[in-house]
């Protein structure tokens, strides 16, 4: 089983010091890749071996509290974890296929995504951000949070945006401020102090304020959220 400890090392060490913290338990902590067991615990000698999926490197607090909580229990509700995971499927490996997967769709109903990454890339990035994009699929319960209007996953550097934006009552500033905004975690690496691990620090809110139009879609998003 392919392990991803390079590209993700201080991430990994972050995570295992705030596993470590939480739970009182030494621990061994791997990446991998493996779609089939997001996270698992065995016990050895010394230490408690736990494997999680690379997409937990970018747990909020909240997540990695549940997970402490799992891991030092072996069992209970775990709620923010499912949420995250179904947030960043993604991000999740996909069995090869004969043929090339389709990319993902990025005309809508009501906008193209391509043309609102394009402009949004010209105007903020220099043109400098590669990440591909597309819609998400829909939703058939319609539960959508404000934290799943857009997800970046860096493993596959695409961006998808939810379809409930795609519809008319949805300002174009408001689309481009969340393409933004995805746009920021392909560019802006997660900040970390104390063992504690932001993915909005102070670089990335510093720039997401460069966004024209940013007070003015935080104050449609309030008015009017999902």
């Amino acid at each position: 089983m392919r392990q991803l400890d390079l590209q993700f090392l201080d991430n990994k060490d972050m995570l295992k010091d705030s596993l470590e913290q939480m739970t009182g338990k030494p621990l061994s902590l791997t990446i991998t890749d493996n779609a089939a067991s997001l996270l698992s615990i065995r016990t050895k000698k010394t230490a408690l071996a736990v494997r999680v999926h690379w997409m937990f490197l970018k747990a909020g607090a909240d997540v990695i509290r549940e997970m402490a909580s799992f891991i030092k229990a072996r069992r209970g509700r775990t709620p923010l974890i499912r949420k995250f995971i179904n947030e960043n499927r993604s991000c999740l490996k996909k069995k090869e296929r004969s043929s090339e997967a389709s990319p993902a769709r990025t005309q809508g109903s009501i906008y193209d995504l391509r043309e609102i990454f394009d402009s949004v890339n010209g105007e903020y990035f220099e043109g400098g951000v590669t990440a591909s994009i597309g819609w998400g699929k829909r939703n058939s319960r319609r539960i959508v949070r404000k934290r799943t209007l857009g997800t970046y996953c860096r493993q596959t550097n695409s961006i998808r945006i939810n379809p409930v934006l795609d519809k008319k009552s949805v300002p174009l500033y408001f689309v481009k401020y969340v393409v933004h905004h995805e746009m920021l975690h392909s560019v802006v690496r997660e900040s970390g102090k104390n063992g504690r691990r932001s993915v909005h620090g102070p670089q990335f809110r510093k720039r997401e304020r460069l966004f024209r139009e940013y007070e003015k879609a935080v104050r449609w998003e309030k008015r009017h959220g999902t």
